[in-house]
């Protein structure tokens, strides 16, 4: 017992570590001169990113800050699973409770670097290439919701919190509806209620904004509106 908490710990500390990684704070700094979190909504993110240096580098920012959570689950939980034994019949772990435990300490990781004082970004990318490693299939149809959300709206912040309610419903429909067999169902949906209540927590500023109408908008994502403004313009 003893040993497997004492690899957990290992992991857990290089979850955290990768997690930490500030792309954005780091782009920023050494191709432009100055702390992303100084101009925008002063957020490290790749929203404020996009917004402040533009889309390629918003992207760029978007695609590394995904690969710590996916790295994170894929690289530590799978390898530590399967070479370190820590997932045997006799052990307390399973490998869905190690990828989860993996991918969240690497989302608070980003949440509260230790390489810009503990104030991070809101741990969005992060939480998604964990979710891409963990339920593949529940995450498509999230994010689904999340385009289709941002669409019509423009708003990324109510797209997160839409695409995030949604993965509870899609695993709680493929388990009891359809049937699906899901390894560790109950850890799983545990996990992502969790998962739910701390994206709305990490959000409440942009709730707020929402609800005042005073929340940024990214109108060149509203694709939807402008498709629908199109067509009534033709017809």
């Amino acid at each position: 017992m003893s040993e497997i908490i004492l690899k957990m710990l290992l992991l857990m500390v290089g979850a955290y570590v990768i997690g930490s990684i500030p792309t954005g704070v780091i782009i920023s700094k050494k191709f432009f001169g100055f702390d992303i979190r100084t101009q925008g909504s002063k957020n490290m993110g790749s929203t404020n990113t996009m917004r402040v240096l533009g889309l390629k580098w918003g992207i760029l920012v978007q695609s590394i800050d995904i690969l710590k959570g996916f790295a994170s689950v894929m690289l530590l939980a799978n390898l530590a699973g399967n070479n370190w034994n820590m997932c045997a019949a006799d052990s307390f772990l399973n490998l869905p409770i190690l990828q989860i435990i993996m991918g969240m300490t690497a989302v608070a990781g980003h949440i509260f670097s230790c390489f810009v004082k503990f104030k991070g970004g809101k741990g969005i990318n992060t939480a998604l290439g964990m979710l891409i490693a963990i339920l593949p299939i529940e995450l498509g149809i999230a994010l689904g919701a999340f385009t289709i959300t941002v669409g019509i709206s423009g708003y990324v912040s109510l797209g997160s919190m839409v695409g995030a309610a949604t993965l509870p419903i899609v695993l709680f429909l493929r388990y009891n509806l359809f049937n699906v067999d899901i390894k560790g169902y109950l850890t799983l949906m545990c996990f992502i209620l969790g998962f739910v209540v701390l994206v709305f927590v990490v959000h409440r500023g942009n709730i707020v904004r929402l609800a005042k109408r005073s929340e940024n908008k990214m109108e060149k994502m509203q694709f939807i509106k402008k498709i629908v403004k199109r067509n009534k313009q033709m017809a």
